[in-house]
C-alpha cells in the first residue's frame, strides 16, 4: 500500500549560490560522510557534476521527507538519509540513526529516482508500506 510520495525539483543555481555564500560547509551540512566522499571525488575532477550530484542529493532528501510526511522535523534530517546508488546506477534511500529506526518500525520501504538537467534536479519518492496479510 502507498504510504506517501514526494517529489521536488531543486535550482541548480540556488545550490551554486548556497556554495558560493557557505563553501563545504554547505555541502556537509546535507551529505552523508559517504555522500560527501562521492561529491569530493566528483567535484575534484569536474565542479560542475560535484554541483549536480549535490542538488540531486538535496533534491532527494527534500522528496523524501515529503513522502514519509515529516518534513525536516526529528527523526528526519539531512544527514541520517542517505541516496547511494546501486552496482546497477540506480539510486537508493539508505537510512542511519533514528530515522532508520522510526522508518522500519512503521514497516516502511522506500523507492526514489533522481535526474537533472541544465539548471534543474529533480527527484520522485514512493514510500510503501507493509500491509499484513
Amino acid at each position: 500500500m502507498i504510504f506517501g510520495i514526494g517529489t521536488d525539483v531543486c535550482d541548480v543555481r540556488r545550490i551554486r549560490t548556497s556554495m558560493q555564500r557557505h563553501g563545504e560547509r554547505f555541502a556537509r551540512r546535507i551529505l552523508s560522510d559517504r555522500e560527501m566522499t562521492v561529491w569530493r571525488s566528483r567535484s575534484a575532477r569536474w565542479p560542475e557534476r560535484g554541483l549536480r550530484y549535490l542538488a540531486t542529493r538535496f533534491s532527494a532528501k527534500e522528496a523524501f521527507s515529503k513522502a514519509v510526511g515529516l518534513g525536516m522535523r526529528l527523526p528526519m534530517t539531512w544527514r541520517l538519509c542517505e541516496i547511494a546508488n546501486l552496482r546497477s546506477g540506480q539510486p537508493v534511500v539508505v537510512l542511519h540513526g533514528g530515522l532508520k529506526e522510526w522508518f522500519e518500525a512503521q514497516g516502511l520501504t522506500a523507492h526514489v529516482t533522481v535526474t537533472d538537467e541544465t539548471d534543474y534536479a529533480a527527484s520522485f519518492v514512493v514510500i510503501e508500506k507493509k500491509v499484513a496479510e
